[in-house]
């Protein structure tokens, strides 16, 4: 069950995270430990979520929840990323993920579909190379709008 002062806590929070560039994935408040644990999962939208944007928000979080007392006694905070976004956006990740099944939204829709799921073969300059059931599918870059990985 959510601890009651977890929603005053991610309104307090995702003002500051979205300051910083990042946003507030999950909060859990462990009130069984001693001291209680807060921990926030945090993401950057733009890279990989590294410990720079951790400390950041830490520090910013904390002034922020000091001066509004929500939290009446001492506890830990902790910050941390939630692991590998779902969303391919650096040439990296298009890498990296060579085999792995994704979903393609597109905008408009590319050969009267807008949503196309496959496994990712490669991008070039003009198009993103996905295998639908042993075919190659070329979605031109300027029709895809969102890339992430799917379950399959």
């Amino acid at each position: 069950m959510t601890h009651p002062l977890v929603p005053q806590i991610i309104e307090l929070a995702t003002p500051v995270a979205k300051q910083l560039g990042l946003e507030v994935v999950g909060v859990v408040f462990h009130t069984n430990q001693r001291p209680p644990v807060l921990r926030l999962d945090i993401r950057n939208p733009q890279q990989d979520t590294g410990l720079d944007d951790c400390e950041r928000m830490s520090r910013a979080l904390e002034a922020c929840l000091d001066t509004a007392q929500v939290i009446p006694d001492s506890y830990v905070l902790e910050i941390s990323s939630p692991g590998v976004s779902p969303l391919l956006v650096t040439e990296r990740d298009f890498i990296s993920f060579k085999g792995f099944p994704i979903t393609v939204s597109t905008s408009p829709p590319y050969n009267g579909k807008q949503e196309w799921s496959g496994q990712l073969i490669s991008r070039d300059e003009s198009k993103l190379y996905l295998n639908r059931k042993g075919r190659t599918v070329g979605i031109p870059r300027s029709s895809v709008t969102k890339v992430q990985l799917s379950e399959g």
